[in-house]
């Protein structure tokens, strides 16, 4: 029925571009291994509330309903190309059409034009030039999802869940994700202005980054924590050769006889479903099931189950780190995990996007493709991995949003425990419903106070750093970073001329407005000074506060410069990273880890 539907509506496009004589105005949907057969959708007819017709009867919705309805469709585009008042670009109308039937579904469901349907296709493999990081469409506006490791987005102090508010001066409220990438792309060594707003931060902050080629990977790193027999592995996102990646790297810590298994899944944005299944083959048995997904349509449930041995031992301790920035394939890897109760979730509740999207090519010539929401993910315990959607894409449009401080944002955000659906794993522990997935053990987020923040985006500590390398090529990636080398940098910010806006900055600019505005500049000059003198102090005070912050910002960056990304993670990530040691902790004290398996994090509040 599906497919007779298909053909039927195929040759009803195709008799529209006969008619006005353009032939890329075929819609062609096909099937293939790569591409299902493709989910149609009905009730799309946009009615003239100006005009008055007869009553008629309720017509029983069936395929006959359906052509009827494309046909109105069809006329309507036809009256606009032959009748309007100036001639029309009818590619334009076409566009319009299909973004107006897309606009009531969820803000997944999209038109893809040939560059954001590569942009698609670059998130699974290849390279490309920009910034480096993972974007989405909220609250309309664009917020970050993850920062690549590696990239210039990364290395600038971007972090996921900042909003982005203008690209290069131009205001991203109500822009699409594939927009804001078009606009972020471009030629490696140009650059690009973002103006960023980040929670906790009154002020917006401005980052000028230099586009580079972006060289894509999985696996970022894998090893042996120095000093125990616990390995590390860091996925950065499910993409084409993730589980042949992964593969290698479990297969070498196995063969350097590992204990115990971190698995770091924090800012992994997902990616193919495929290989979200074979990386939860490597930690469960054979035949447990992995996820599977539900729809309006019987086909669309489908289940996902281990079908190999795993390839880490059953027997030994794992635990997956997740942070707001894990979302989609690593939710479902986390979540079948936790479900099978086969190790601990360790981190910050997880992102919450769990919607099945299928490509449909829907030109001939490959120049649109519809990216069409068809089923939700859930995994084991039947928990739904898809948040509830506060916002359809019309309403997110609406020209005067209501607008939300921090706190009222966090509080129809957040989820009480007896508001939250309770599920159990396999060996009965209490788990939460609601969307995302939520850890078994809660680390603190790590916050950045202004000065650290300023003197990210402003790249010193990369600067300082090529600088030291440059005049000391003797130093290694072990060094200390000493009292000297601290006072070295405070010295370099100085010269570099470096300043940022404390809030009593901000408060004390205002007042001095409002005095001169009163013309008592002579009057409260000395008071002035004196806050002046303050302010100053202040920004000295912030640097010692900051001091443990900057030793080792400071020592990552000299190691990246001499040693590279590995060189970072085993002198900086697995030896100072805060829920790194957490879980080294966990999995030294075996008792501790049963304990926590067997008993969970969370109990029910009945």
């Amino acid at each position: 029925m599906i497919r007779y539907t298909v053909q039927l509506f195929g040759i009803t496009v195709f008799a529209i571009a006969l008619i006005w004589l353009v032939g890329s105005g075929e819609a062609v949907q096909t099937s293939s291994a790569q591409t299902p057969d493709p989910v149609l959708w009905a009730d799309t007819v946009h009615i003239n509330a100006d005009q008055e017709f007869p009553p008629q009867e309720t017509e029983k919705k069936s395929r006959d309903t359906f052509l009827k309805d494309v046909r109105n469709l069809t006329e309507t585009a036809f009256s606009i190309r032959n009748q309007y008042m100036e001639e029309v670009d009818t590619r334009d109308i076409i566009k319009a059409g299909i973004v107006g039937m897309l606009q009531d579904l969820d803000r997944f469901s999209v038109l893809l034009e040939r560059s954001s349907y590569d942009a698609l296709l670059e998130s699974t493999h290849g390279k490309y030039e920009g910034l480096g990081m993972q974007i989405d469409a909220r609250d309309n506006r664009i917020i970050i999802i993850t920062p690549i490791e590696g990239t210039p987005a990364y290395r600038r102090g971007l972090r996921a869940g900042d909003v982005i508010y203008a690209i290069d001066g131009q205001d991203t409220e109500g822009m699409t994700s594939s927009e804001a990438s078009g606009l972020m792309r471009g030629k490696a060594g140009t650059s690009v202005v973002l103006t960023i707003k980040r929670t906790g931060l009154k002020d917006p902050l401005e980052f000028e980054i230099e586009r580079a080629v972006i060289e894509l990977k999985s696996v970022n790193y894998y090893g042996v924590v120095p000093g125990t027999d616990i390995g590390y592995v860091r996925l950065s996102r499910f993409a084409e050769e993730t589980s042949h990646e992964l593969r290698e790297a479990i297969t070498s810590l196995n063969e350097r006889n590992i204990t115990g298994l971190i698995f770091d899944l924090r800012s992994n944005g997902g990616g193919l479903l495929d290989q979200a299944n074979e990386t939860a083959e490597l930690f469960l048995e054979r035949g447990r099931e992995i996820v599977y997904t539900k729809g309006r349509m019987e086909e669309d449930e489908r289940h996902y189950y281990a079908d190999r041995q795993p390839l880490y031992a059953p027997g030994k301790p794992l635990i997956i780190l997740v942070d707001e920035g894990t979302a989609s394939a690593s939710e479902i890897v986390a979540g079948a995990v936790q479900d099978w109760d086969r190790g601990l979730i360790m981190g910050n509740n997880t992102y919450g996007k769990g919607l099945v999207q299928q490509i449909f090519n829907i030109s001939s010539d490959g120049s649109m493709a519809l990216k069409l929401t068809t089923a939700k993910y859930y995994v084991p315990s039947g928990r739904c991995i898809q948040k509830p959607e506060k916002q359809n894409k019309r309403s997110s449009r609406a020209p005067h949003p209501v607008a939300l401080d921090e706190e009222e944002k966090e509080a129809e955000d957040s989820l009480t425990v007896s508001e939250q659906e309770i599920y159990y794993t396999n060996g009965g522990r209490v788990v939460y419903g609601g969307g995302g997935i939520i850890p078994d053990i809660e680390v603190d987020r790590e916050t950045w106070k202004p000065i650290e923040i300023n003197l990210e985006r402003k790249s010193l500590f990369f600067d300082f750093a090529v600088k030291y390398v440059s005049e000391h090529p003797d130093v290694k990636r072990d060094l200390e970073i000493t009292d000297d080398i601290v006072a070295e940098f405070r010295a370099f910010t100085k010269e570099k001329e470096f300043d940022y806006q404390t809030s009593l900055q901000v408060a004390l600019e205002k007042l001095t407005e409002e005095v001169a505005d009163e013309g008592q500049q002579e009057v409260f000059q000395a008071q002035l000074d004196s806050l002046t003198i303050l302010v100053e102090k202040e920004k000295e005070n912030d640097f010692d506060e900051s001091v443990d912050y900057i030793r080792r910002t400071i020592k990552r960056e000299i190691v990246a410069s001499i040693s590279g990304e590995r060189g970072v993670y085993e002198e900086i990530i697995l030896q100072t990273d805060r829920a790194v040691k957490q879980a080294i902790d966990i999995l030294s004290t075996p008792d501790k880890y049963a304990e926590l398996l067997l008993k969970g994090q969370k109990k029910a509040e009945l």
